[in-house]
């Protein structure tokens, strides 16, 4: 029960990016300042974090080894995840950006086949390319449905290409996280823990950081004074709380897939909260009742979608065991 109500929390912080930068969004803040002050302000409590654990030098010697990988998909992982979903905040409400964005799931299933991975049977080792889980992304199908009811839903109240604007960056960014954090953990093949990698990898994004703040500044200014505090918000809730609490808590059940499933969906939930946020802080218009069922099916569908997921990879590994011993 306790990784599932950390997992909950993690989902609940996650959630505060899409409803404060809706928020800043509203009062005027530009996305760019959006984007790049959460990652400037991660940095010092991410460093405070790999120091206080020892683990300082080791990440800056794997940093110095692959400087051009580390470059490479840090824009990916994290430049071209986040500056999409801010832009899309000037387009979409955050509850349905948050919606849209369980697309993910599905996107990170589609990569499957360009990693390879390591499994440990009888003793030896076998390199496999991975799979993508059909049973799982069949059942995806259910999350695809809920997407369209929210963004045809989301039609009748903007025109075409507002629409896109909110949609396509949210579809960008969907499949640019799964792809650099899982390029990134391939190019550290387990020498890093995953507070090392989050800091090497927002360090290694700052030059995106550092440009798209000059273009912020040459075309509005200095952000404003709220905006720096809600920013230095997403960067503590989502940036540092939210990812400790989903890490505990996939370490907790890493070794059972059917547990490692629930926690994983409890992120799902980050459309609910979000949902939430806005409701009171922004006094928006409840959703319709299409809305709400596209939510709806968004939820189930990641829940089945990670269960069958896991299951199927059971399977796989049960099968691989049985022609190693045959």
């Amino acid at each position: 029960m306790k990784p599932i109500i950390l997992g909950l929390a993690g989902a609940m912080f996650f959630a505060v990016t899409f409803v404060v930068n809706a928020l800043m969004e509203a009062q005027g803040g530009h996305w760019v300042w959006s984007a790049s002050l959460r990652y400037l302000f991660m940095i010092p409590f991410l460093l405070l974090i790999v120091i206080i654990r020892g683990n300082l030098r080791p990440l800056l010697q794997e940093m110095r080894n692959r400087k051009v990988k580390w470059l490479l998909w840090s824009f990916v992982g994290f430049g071209l995840f986040y500056a999409p979903l801010c832009f899309a905040a000037a387009y979409s409400p955050g509850w349905l950006i948050a919606g849209t964005w369980q697309f993910t799931i599905i996107a990170g299933t589609l990569l499957a086949p360009l990693f390879l991975v390591k499994i440990h049977i009888s003793g030896q080792t076998v390199i496999q390319r991975q799979r993508i889980p059909i049973k799982g992304l069949l059942f995806s199908t259910i999350i695809l449905a809920g997407i369209a009811l929210l963004q045809l839903d989301h039609l009748t109240d903007v025109t075409v290409p507002t629409l896109l604007l909110g949609l396509i960056p949210v579809l960008i960014a969907a499949f640019a996280y799964p792809l650099g954090n899982r390029k990134m953990m391939q190019v550290c093949e387990g020498r890093l823990d995953a507070y090392q990698r989050v800091l090497g990898m927002t360090i290694s994004s700052l030059p995106l950081w550092f440009v798209l703040s000059i273009y912020g500044f040459s075309t509005t200014g200095l952000p404003s004074n709220s905006q720096i505090y809600q920013s230095l918000i997403v960067a503590i809730s989502s940036g540092v709380v939210a990812t400790v609490l989903f890490f505990m808590a996939t370490d907790m059940v890493r070794n059972n897939m059917s547990k490692l499933a629930a926690v994983e969906a409890t992120q799902s939930m980050e459309v609910i909260f979000a949902l939430i946020g806005e409701f009171f802080l922004l006094s928006i218009v409840f959703p319709s009742p299409i809305a709400l069922i596209g939510l709806i099916m968004v939820i189930l569908g990641m829940g089945i979608h990670s269960f069958a997921s896991h299951n199927e990879q059971n399977s796989e590994n049960e099968k691989s065991v049985m022609h190693m011993n045959a």
